[in-house]
């Protein structure tokens, strides 16, 4: 760690939240965040839930973040960042490399996305890029990216024919605003009065309807569809 005579001023030093599960990937994280003298690591959490919290009520230049969670997807914390502090970037490390999960965060307004497939990488350096004003994205997934946006146009797949509108009761489109928001079934269950059951069974139809099997996916399409506010706004 850098001797406290060559820190910057606080006001110059990146405050950084990091949110992962993985108790030895966190701890090599923190270390690296803490080795470069133009970050401050402010708080460091294994659950989706303590870390919106946290975000809630203090101010953080950037959340370096993991995607799948005890509590949650990783997604979720990102859509709602704007809103909580629109000043405050994303950034995503993760195993998940698969095109739809890194345009999905892209768009819910990560500024980049890290594959994990090695502890040797330096993420305090990938940070203070990203500070500099860098996007960064991990080789394999930006040539996966790139290849998608390569492919010849004979061989581009005709677009897809309109989906039917889905059609949500009241009552699912409620509970999937709440999900969106980061409540919890028990919180959900409690704010419409109904029962934990039911909120599972809502869920369960909410995820037949939108062709989707988890809560970061529910999310991202509840901001398609309009009921969770887009990034930036």
């Amino acid at each position: 760690m850098p001797a406290p005579s060559a820190l910057p001023p606080a006001a110059e030093r990146w405050r950084i939240v990091l949110l992962e599960d993985d108790d030895t990937s966190r701890h090599f994280f923190e270390r690296s965040i803490r080795s470069h003298a133009g970050l401050d690591l402010q708080a460091s959490f294994s659950r989706l839930r303590d870390a919106q919290a946290w975000l809630e009520s203090n101010p953080a230049d950037l959340l370096l973040t993991d995607l799948s969670l005890p509590d949650g997807h990783g997604l979720e914390l990102i859509y709602r960042l704007k809103n909580l502090q629109p000043g405050c970037e994303a950034l995503v490390i993760s195993v998940l490399g698969d095109e739809d999960t890194v345009l999905a965060c892209v768009e819910a307004g990560a500024v980049g996305y890290i594959h994990k497939d090695t502890h040797s990488q330096d993420i305090g350096q990938i940070i203070a890029d990203v500070k500099r004003g860098a996007s960064p994205i991990s080789p394999m997934i930006a040539r996966k990216l790139l290849e998608r946006l390569r492919q010849p146009a004979g061989d581009t797949p005709a677009a897809p024919e309109a989906k039917p509108a889905v059609h949500l009761t009241k009552r699912e489109t409620d509970v999937l605003r709440l999900i969106a928001r980061g409540y919890s079934y028990a919180e959900i269950a409690e704010m419409e009065s109904i029962t934990k059951h039911t909120v599972q069974m809502h869920i369960k139809n909410l995820y037949s309807k939108l062709a989707v099997h988890s809560r970061g996916a529910a999310v991202y399409q509840a901001g398609l569809m309009g009921l969770v506010a887009p990034p930036g706004q």
